[in-house]
C-alpha cells in the first residue's frame, strides 16, 4: 500500500526549538512513521533558531500576503532524522528575541493569535492543490492549541478537504483570544458559537480544533479518559464527552537514539542494562557537578521539570524536611513560577550539603540527572503523558510518580512482580512521602534495587509501537471524515 502524505503542524520540534515534551514528540514521531513507509513532513514557524539549524535544499516559495504579512515557505530537512520540513518565514511575526510564545520579559507575545493563525492558514493552503508545492498532504495532523485552527479552516474547504487529527499534549493551554480577531483569522460568524470556536466569550484555538477535527488523540489512554471529566477537562469536558466516539489515547514514545546511557555523549560514564557498574561513577560525578558531597551510598533524588502547579514541585518542597531527615540528597533542574524558583533557591541555600539546584534548562545536565540520580520525582497533579519517567527508566533511575495520566499508563509500582517504580495516589506531601519511604527501604537492599533498575531499563517505550497505532488511525480516517 502506498504511503500516506501526512503534514504535522506544530509550534516546536526537537532539536530545532524546544520548550517541553511537545517538541520531543513532534521531533520523533514523524521519523518513526516514515520508517513504516508513510510520507510525513513537518510545518513549523520559521524562528531564527530553527532556520539556523537546518539544511535548506530548496529555494523559498513565496505564498503571498496574509493580513498584510508576506509569507514564504523554506523547504528543509530535520538535522537529526532527515524528515522533510517546511519553515514558514515571516520576519514580522517570527524573527524576534525571546521564546516561541513569550517575550524576554516572560509575557505572551501580544500577536500570538496572528503568529499561529498564519501557521494554521498555511497548512490549509498546502492542502489545496493550487498551492501544493509539488506535495499535497492527505491528512493534516495538528498539535496543541497553536495548530488548533487547522481543523476549523480545513472544514471550510468542503467535502474535498483532507481529514484532520487534533492531538492534545496539554489541555490546560486553550489559546484564547478576543473574538474580534476572528475575521483576520479566517473564521466566519457561523463558526464562532458554542458549537464552534467560542469558549467563555473568547475565540479558543484549542476549542476550534477539538470541535472540528475528524479525530482527537490524547497522549496517553488515561489522559484521554481524564479530559472527559470535570476535574481533568479544563472546561472542555462536555465537548470531550460529546466527541468521545472520535477520541482515543495513544501513549507517547521515546527516541532511544537520544536516550541511551550506553552511547549518550552527555554522560561522563556510560553503561547498559547488562552492566550497571559504571553508573555509580556517573552518580558521583553528578554530585560533584552540583556541589554536593560525593557519597554514592546516599540516595540521590532528582527533579527535571517546569516549575508549575501542575508538576507538584510544591509537594516536594513540603516533603523536604522528611527527605533530609532520611539522609537523602535532592538535585533540581528547571524553571518557571517565580515563587517556586525562590523556594527552590532558598532550600538549596539552607541545606547546601543535601540540596542543589540549577534554575533554567540544560539538555546535557538533564541527561546526567537521569543517568546519575537513584530516583526521579514526578509528583504531578495531572500529567497528559510525561516523558521524564521514560527517560528515567531507560537510564536506571527509578521513577516516583503519582498515579495520573501517562504516569499511570507507564509506571508499574514496585509492589507488583513487574514493578519498575513507586506510585502514590494522593496529591499531597504525605502521599509522596509514603512512596519515598518505600523507595528508601528498597534502596537499602542492593540486590532488589538492581533488579528493579534492570527491569525498568528493559521496558520498551520506543516510538515504533506508538507509530503503528497512529498509522492505523490514519488509515481509518477516510471512513470517518466528514461525519
Amino acid at each position: 500500500m502506498e504511503g500516506m502524505k501526512i503534514l504535522f503542524i506544530a509550534s516546536e520540534a526537537y532539536p530545532l526549538v524546544k520548550t517541553g515534551g511537545l517538541a520531543d514528540v513532534v521531533g520523533a514521531l514523524p521519523a518513526a512513521l516514515r520508517q513504516l513507509g508513510e510520507d510525513v513532513r513537518l510545518l513549523l514557524p520559521g524562528y531564527p533558531e530553527a532556520l539556523g539549524k537546518v539544511k535548506t535544499p530548496g529555494k523559498p516559495v513565496r505564498l503571498g500576503h496574509w493580513n498584510g504579512f508576506e509569507l514564504a515557505l523554506v523547504p528543509a530537512v530535520m538535522p537529526d532524522s532527515g524528515v522533510p520540513l517546511y519553515l514558514l518565514t515571516c520576519p514580522a511575526l517570527y524573527e524576534r528575541d525571546g521564546g516561541p510564545y513569550q517575550a524576554p520579559d516572560g509575557r505572551d507575545w501580544p500577536d500570538n493569535a496572528l503568529r499561529f493563525g498564519a501557521l494554521c492558514q498555511t497548512a490549509v493552503w498546502m492542502s489545496d492543490s493550487g498551492r501544493a508545492l509539488g506535495w499535497r498532504p492527505d491528512i493534516l495532523h495538528a498539535h496543541d492549541w497553536q495548530a488548533g485552527l487547522v481543523p476549523a479552516l480545513a472544514h471550510q474547504l468542503g467535502k474535498n478537504r483532507p481529514p484532520t487529527v487534533m492531538t492534545i499534549h496539554n489541555m490546560s493551554f486553550g489559546g484564547g483570544f478576543p473574538m474580534n480577531l476572528a475575521p483576520q483569522l479566517g473564521l466566519p460568524p457561523a463558526m464562532l458559537g458554542v458549537d464552534g470556536a467560542e469558549f467563555y466569550g473568547q475565540l479558543s484555538f484549542l476549542k476550534a480544533g477539538l470541535f472540528y477535527a475528524d479525530h482527537i488523540t490524547a497522549v496517553s489512554p488515561t489522559y484521554a479518559q481524564e479530559i472527559t471529566t470535570k476535574e481533568g477537562g479544563e472546561g472542555f469536558d462536555g465537548l470531550m464527552r460529546a466527541r468521545s466516539g472520535h477520541l482515543s489515547g495513544i501513549l507517547n514514545g521515546v527516541d532511544y537514539t537520544v536516550w541511551n546511557p550506553a552511547t549518550d555523549s552527555h554522560l561522563v560514564a556510560r553503561f547498559s542494562v547488562r552492566d550497571l557498574s559504571l553508573r555509580a561513577s556517573g552518580k558521583a560525578s553528578l554530585q560533584a557537578e552540583m556541589g554536593l558531597p560525593q557519597d554514592v551510598s546516599i540516595p540521590l533524588l532528582g527533579v527535571v521539570s517546569r516549575f508549575a502547579g501542575q508538576k507538584g514541585i510544591d509537594l516536594i518542597l513540603d516533603a523536604l524536611p522528611d527527605l533530609l531527615a532520611a539522609g537523602a540528597q535532592l538535585v533540581v533542574l528547571g524553571s518557571g513560577d517565580p515563587d517556586l524558583e525562590a523556594r527552590v533557591r532558598a532550600a538549596a541555600a539552607q541545606h547546601p550539603a543535601q540540596v542543589a539546584a540549577r534554575i533554567g534548562f540544560d539538555e546535557g545536565l538533564s541527561h546526567r540527572f537521569q543517568a546519575g540520580c537513584d530516583m526521579i520525582l514526578v509528583p504531578s497533579r495531572f500529567e497528559p503523558c510525561g516523558l521524564t519517567q521514560f527517560y528515567a527508566m531507560r537510564c536506571g533511575a527509578l521513577p516516583v510518580v503519582r498515579r495520573v495520566g501517562g504516569l499511570a499508563d507507564s509506571v508499574v509500582d514496585a509492589a507488583d512482580p513487574d514493578g519498575v517504580g513507586f506510585v502514590f495516589e494522593r496529591p499531597d506531601a504525605e502521599g509522596l512521602l509514603e512512596a519515598l519511604h518505600r523507595a528508601f527501604s528498597a534502596y537499602k537492599n542492593p540486590r532488589l534495587w538492581a533488579a528493579l533498575q534492570q527491569r525498568a531499563m528493559a521496558r520498551d517505550f520506543s516510538w515504533s509501537k506508538s507509530a503503528v497505532k497512529y498509522r492505523d488511525l490514519y488509515r481509518r480516517l477516510p471512513l470517518s471524515a466528514m461525519t
